[in-house]
């Protein structure tokens, strides 16, 4: 049976439409949310984090985590599994992840102009004109980056993403309605042998992904006539090595026959491929106002691989860690504004798991007894060999790991 999907503009009326199609269709409605519930329920990740990949923000570690393309992978993976069912109507961000291929789906989008979206932001929610478009703007940019980075098209509205493009200011909930029953009755909508295959195509390759993205690979995955293409879009120096690698992960998936790779178009510009170490620390925020100083150290450890981004005053600092949360934090102490000591005071209080490790050229023994009495992991003068330093790091990775290990629950991909 065809399927529907539908993407909507916040404060378009969307829910009652939706709510409506499911009542007069009978079908099962499928939202973002039982999607990143499913995801969760197979990967090792938070629903918090993994709803993070349809925000506009991407984390300011995330070349070297890959925590988007993880999410996204996961994502993929839960909603390829949904697919198999039939009498769907899926809304929401992952409604985009539906490939083309799947034919047997009528994808609808759902929007009207900003200024009745505004007025019904209002009576929605109570809140003022100003911050309804705020709200707005903000789930439009979310949206907008979104079909960006998956299908590379700017504006989340394209005609050409979809097969309806709906006004739901301009036409009342029963013409919408009857115009999609309409459309659902037409032979270019039925589902197909081919449409169905395209649905297992999809899962095999959200399957491929999820094992590539396990290893700390994040390639383009497409399955088409049974055979897999994995597209590397990054620079790397050791292509045949890397491809021999991606070769052997796809090919332990059970169902895949035949892989090749090839190079995509961003293969040749100046990114760099990257493969997520798990062992290696990969979130780590250097905090010191001696900007030459810590964008040297910076370079040096990412050299090392190891994940790193640079504040130059406290206040910074804290504001990155609300938004941001790193794993470990080398904190200077002298600094303008808000000192180390009193940073760490704070990081403690709020975000007690991260690790910080004091760099500090100036402190005293009562300074050190302060700091680790406060909860710091270690406390270092400089100048400090970059060795050392990177060994500390790497313990507190370790400890980080340990504990991250002991709450973990068990998983499993389903």
């Amino acid at each position: 049976m065809p399927a529907i999907s539908i993407f909507s503009g916040v404060f378009c009326n969307e829910e009652s439409v939706v709510n409506e199609i499911v009542a007069r269709t009978g079908y099962k409605l499928v939202r973002d949310a039982d999607i990143l519930s499913s995801a969760n329920r197979i990967s090792d990740t938070s629903e918090d984090k993994i709803e993070r990949a349809f925000s506009a923000k991407t984390s300011i570690f995330n070349k070297f985590t890959h925590e988007r393309e993880r999410s996204i992978a996961y994502i993929k993976l839960a909603l390829a599994q949904t697919l198999l069912n039939e009498n769907l109507v899926v809304t929401g961000f992952i409604s985009h992840l539906i490939p083309e291929a799947v034919s047997h789906v009528l994808r609808v989008c759902l929007i009207a102009d900003m200024s009745f979206r505004i007025q019904t932001a209002i009576q929605d929610r109570g809140v003022s004109e100003n911050d309804a478009v705020k709200l707005i703007r903000k789930r439009d940019e979310d949206a907008a980056a979104w079909v960006h980075t998956l299908l590379e098209v700017n504006d989340p509205w394209e005609t050409s993403l979809y097969d309806m493009l709906l006004p739901t200011d301009k036409m009342g909930g029963d013409e919408i309605i009857d115009r999609i029953n309409e459309v659902m009755k037409k032979e270019v909508i039925k589902d197909s042998p081919r449409s169905k295959k395209a649905v297992k195509d999809f899962l095999l390759s959200a399957k491929v992904e999820v094992s590539l993205v396990k290893e700390g690979h994040t390639v383009g995955v497409e399955v088409k006539d049974d055979v897999v293409t994995l597209t590397i879009n990054k620079h790397v120096l050791m292509l045949s090595r890397l491809e021999e690698e991606l070769i052997h992960i796809a090919s332990q998936v059970p169902g895949v026959k035949n892989v090749k790779t090839k190079v995509g178009q961003g293969f040749y510009q100046a990114d760099i491929y990257r493969r997520h170490d798990f062992e290696m620390p990969s979130k780590v925020l250097l905090v010191d106002d001696e900007r030459e100083f810590v964008e040297t150290l910076s370079e040096r450890l990412v050299m090392r691989d190891m994940g790193s981004a640079v504040a130059y005053d406290g206040e910074s600092a804290l504001e990155l860690i609300k938004a941001d949360e790193p794993e470990v934090m080398i904190l200077d102490l002298r600094m303008p504004g808000i000192d180390g000591i009193e940073v760490l005071r704070r990081v403690k209080q709020t975000n007690p798991d991260i690790e910080v490790i004091i760099l500090t050229g100036h402190g005293s023994e009562a300074d050190r007894e302060t700091c680790m009495g406060l909860g710091a992991f270690a406390y270092l003068r400089k100048p400090v060999d970059i060795e050392k330093l990177s060994e500390t790091i790497k313990n507190a990775n370790e400890k980080i790991s340990r504990r991250t290990s002991a709450d973990k629950p068990r998983t499993s991909e389903g």
